[in-house]
């Protein structure tokens, strides 16, 4: 299936490995132009090499990146100084950590919503006029599973994603959708991610219990009796951004292997 996609550009939030590098993958497979962003400088330049040698030579796809800390304005404001407009986005930032919410104060909090509110509304509310005046545009924000069935120790995560699911319910059905703008949420479950090992040593902290126990024991509540891949999951978000999902917006997509129990 060709997606449409071809010569468009892309901005990647948190591009350097797991989800985001996954969606950058399946973005450049089609011929996407690529814009990636990271924090840390060696780790995203070494992403961005493998990206060019192993789909953008053959595609024709250019890959550029930008280290810097997409959670500040500084970091916004470097990353849109190397390109200002973009077809699709992509927003994506690390989780805040897990832990007992007595434990959390103001500051922690406000940090948690800064990354996983606000940030991705700031890059949603720079990119969506430049859209809607081209008449394209996709906007992917990877969010969490968590949103559906929240997760007692990710009380952090739960809420500032929580927020951001709201606002986009909101502002995805507003006249932008008229104009070819979509704006859709990608709820990861259990991906074999560098988060879901962090999250099962403190939870191996917590109770004692050896990290690979858990990680067999979370297996066994998925259906599909495994994690998943950051392949699969940029394979989604890269038909939410194709032209073939022009009719989908406001929505938020659960991948999860049928973790979550509920019909709706």
């Amino acid at each position: 299936m060709d997606l449409g996609l071809r010569g468009k550009w892309a901005l990647v939030c948190g591009a350097s490995k797991g989800l985001g590098l996954g969606c950058a993958t399946a973005l450049v497979q089609e011929g996407v132009n690529l814009l990636i962003v990271a924090r840390r400088a060696e780790q995203l330049a070494d992403a961005a090499a493998k990206l060019v040698a192993d789909h953008a030579d053959s595609t024709g796809a250019d890959v550029i990146f930008c280290a810097q800390d997409i959670t500040t304005e500084t970091g916004r404001a470097a990353v849109f100084a190397m390109r200002r407009d973009f077809d699709i986005v992509v927003t994506n930032a690390a989780g805040p950590p897990p832990g007992d919410f007595r434990d959390w104060d103001r500051e922690a909090w406000i940090k948690a919503v800064d990354a996983n509110m606000l940030t991705p509304i700031e890059l949603i509310k720079s990119t969506v006029d430049g859209m809607a005046a081209r008449g394209f545009g996709r906007i992917v924000n990877i969010t969490s599973s968590a949103v559906k069935s929240p997760i007692d120790i990710l009380g952090l995560s739960n809420g500032a994603r929580s927020g951001l699911t709201g606002f986009v319910a909101g502002v995805a059905r507003s006249s932008l959708a008229a104009k070819g703008v979509t704006i859709n949420n990608l709820l990861p479950g259990a991906f074999d991610t560098d988060r879901l090992q962090g999250t099962m040593q403190a939870a191996a902290t917590r109770t004692g219990q050896p990290v690979q126990t858990l990680l067999e024991n979370r297996k066994k509540t998925i259906p599909a009796q495994r994690f998943g891949s950051p392949a699969e999951f940029g394979a989604t978000c890269a038909f939410l951004c194709s032209q073939h999902a022009a009719y989908i917006t406001g929505q938020n997509v659960l991948i999860d292997g049928g973790a979550f129990a509920g019909a709706f």
